[in-house]
């Protein structure tokens, strides 16, 4: 099976095109290709089709096999991907993903997409769109227990779920152990991604990720955004900022005219192959 491996600020997956050929168990590749050294090594498997709603649609799959809702690095790989290798000559393509249809604008260079800015949407804060079991309109700033350690999360659905932390050092962080926990948490009856959050300044925030399904990452693209409307909410930080990942650095700017999350970030090819495994 043909596959491209594509990431965006080190935030890497196997991509399949899904129009040329098909794959029958996804689950399954997602965990095969995903081990590093057995397999091709990746953040997990994503497969790029056809839609009847959109121009375009995706699937994406942790290194787990569970399936996820949305990946704005993988958004935007995909918009790379069906530009630069001829499915369409457009500037503007629109992605249906299991976290809504998105809008993606490609910006140029030489021909090739350089930069892609991601319509994300609107933050969903209520605790039934993450899901989160806790009462209220919103769950900002709450208290979370583990290991005898209080830490305070506030959760944002970008068409998945981030539950935040604003910390004082994220590289001080034990993202591992505290991640594993806070995703399995009972609180998180579908799981959660989890943030670790220093506000450097009201535009700048410096970013480490665990993922669901996957474990911490290099860049998550809806963790960057959920992260700079969490900041906002608390009063820590505008509407524009940059955002350091470990991978590199996101541009996300939070619209308060029409409510919508825009993120720009680059994406790049790694290389193509073949899978010849089971």
């Amino acid at each position: 099976m043909k596959f491209t491996k594509m990431h965006g600020l080190g935030n890497d997956y196997v991509y399949v095109d899904t129009f040329e050929q098909s794959v029958p168990d996804p689950a399954a590749m997602a965990i095969a290709v995903s081990r590093p050294h057995f397999g091709v090594g990746a953040d997990g498997l994503v497969l790029i089709g056809p839609s009847t709603e959109a121009d375009y649609a995706m699937r994406m799959f942790n290194a787990d096999g569970s399936e996820g809702e949305m990946c704005g690095n993988a958004v935007r790989c995909i918009g790379k991907y069906v530009h630069d290798r001829g499915l369409t000559a457009k500037t503007r393509v629109t992605l249906a993903t299991r976290g809504g249809i998105k809008t993606l604008e490609l910006r140029l260079q030489g021909g090739s997409v350089e930069q892609v800015t991601v319509d994300l949407g609107e933050p969903a804060l209520s605790p039934a769109s993450l899901p989160v079991t806790l009462a209220g309109a919103q769950v900002l700033n709450h208290p979370l227990s583990i290991d005898g350690q209080t830490h305070h999360i506030t959760c944002v659905s970008m068409g998945n779920p981030h539950a935040v932390i604003f910390v004082d050092d994220p590289r001080a962080v034990d993202v591992h152990g505290i991640g594993r926990q806070i995703e399995h948490h009972p609180l998180f009856p579908k799981r959660t991604n989890v943030e670790f959050v220093r506000v450097r300044r009201r535009d700048l925030l410096e970013m480490r990720v665990w993922e669901r399904g996957s474990g911490e990452t290099l860049a998550c693209g809806t963790g960057a955004a959920a992260s700079l409307v969490a900041a906002v909410l608390n009063g820590l930080a505008d509407r524009s900022a940059v955002v350091q990942l470990t991978g590199g650095e996101l541009h996300v700017h939070w619209d308060a005219r029409d409510n919508h999350v825009y993120q720009t970030g680059p994406a790049t090819f790694v290389f193509d192959g073949v899978w010849l495994g089971a």
